[in-house]
């Protein structure tokens, strides 16, 4: 999803900005942490119900610059990098070398909770395909999302065989459909974002793990936090461009910071005992699988780059490793104890930090 710079224009609708957002500072920053490496894996939040978390993933996919894309291309293909291309458009490129490009928006795809799995990945027209001899591809919703962010609400009632399929997509990149022995593949790049209440019931565990980043939010308690939410919320419903406005400079200096983060990434290195350290919280916390050393690895790297440093500090790991590792915990039904307390103590054994 590295993108380059590009003034938004100023005829689309206005989104809440990602900037005049108050609190909820564990999700933005597990949001942020995906764009500038998608390979973390998504993030799931869960939190209460009007907590913002809607509004925020608009207001992320916003905030991001232009990607280039190749035009007319119902993939999003890159016009340059054959990894980010469909089939198609590679054959192309490696007829002729040059595409035609144009620049939009990232996408932002949202999910409905009754969506079919064709509706998802894609149709083959099968009569199409007997009767002229072509693969009549009609892509879904996954072809849609491809190098931008694909968000489902209340993911804990999406159907537990669509759930596996778009974590199938984000682990790998890639889309196939097969229908009637043919067979089309497609690049599904994307940011997996999911949210959910608690209250109507948790995630099958062995799905949770495959969320990259966890992020719990709670309804704003304080007084005078809530008041000034509600009135910026009011000042923005009332004159959404001259609001916009107000922040354009925050959002601009944010989303520079952003597309540096991302050329930033690949030279951010860490230090060998911060790694094993990592996996030594990761054993003590009896995480199942490699998962969590693997996440909160990229997660460190990446709140580096965010922060413009080419080496990972304690501090950094200190902030990513419960939103990396709460949600792989094996629950204990009798144990009152949060799972992120647990992780922050743990970690604080490990590193040698007071608790």
């Amino acid at each position: 999803m590295t993108a380059t710079l590009k003034t938004p224009t100023k005829t689309r609708r206005l989104v809440f900005p990602f900037t005049a957002i108050v609190g909820q500072e564990e999700m933005k920053l597990a949001l942020l942490l995906n764009v500038i490496d998608p390979k973390i894996g998504g993030v799931m939040i869960m939190g209460d119900r009007g907590t913002g978390k809607s509004t925020t993933i608009r207001a992320l996919a916003d905030l991001l610059p232009e990607i280039e894309v190749v035009a007319d291309d119902p993939f999003n293909s890159h016009p340059t990098d054959p990894e980010l291309m469909s089939d198609a458009i590679k054959e192309r490129f490696e007829e002729q070398s040059s595409l035609p490009i144009t620049h939009k928006k990232v996408t932002m795809v949202d999910l409905p909770l009754g969506a079919t799995e064709d509706r998802v990945c894609g149709t083959i027209d099968i009569e199409k395909a007997l009767s002229e001899g072509v693969k009549a591809f009609e892509p879904g919703l996954l072809a849609k999302a491809n190098r931008g962010i694909l968000y489902v609400d209340e993911v804990n009632l999406l159907d537990d065989h669509l759930v596996d399929v778009l974590l199938d997509s984000a682990a790998s990149g890639w889309n196939t459909v097969e229908r009637e022995g043919i067979s089309i593949r497609h690049p599904a790049r994307f940011v997996l974002v999911g949210s959910g209440n608690p209250e109507e019931g948790e995630l099958r565990p062995q799905l949770l793990d495959r969320f990259g980043m966890h992020a719990e939010i709670r309804t704003v308690k304080e007084p005078a936090l809530r008041v000034q939410i509600v009135e910026q919320r009011s000042a923005f419903d009332q004159n959404p461009q001259e609001f916009s406005t107000h922040y354009q400079a925050e959002q601009d200096a944010l989303q520079v910071k952003l597309v540096q983060a991302q050329e930033r990434l690949a030279q951010v290195k860490m230090d060998y005992d911060l790694r094993v350290k990592i996996s030594e919280v990761c054993s003590q916390l009896d995480v199942d699988g490699l998962r969590g050393d693997i996440v909160t690895n990229r997660a460190a790297k990446a709140i580096a780059a965010l922060e413009g440093r080419l080496e990972v500090t304690v501090e950094d790991i200190r902030r990513v490793i419960t939103l990396s590792l709460r949600h792989r915990l094996r629950k204990d039904p009798l144990e009152s104890i949060d799972s992120g307390y647990k992780v922050s103590k743990v970690f604080n054994n490990v590193f040698g930090l007071e608790g």
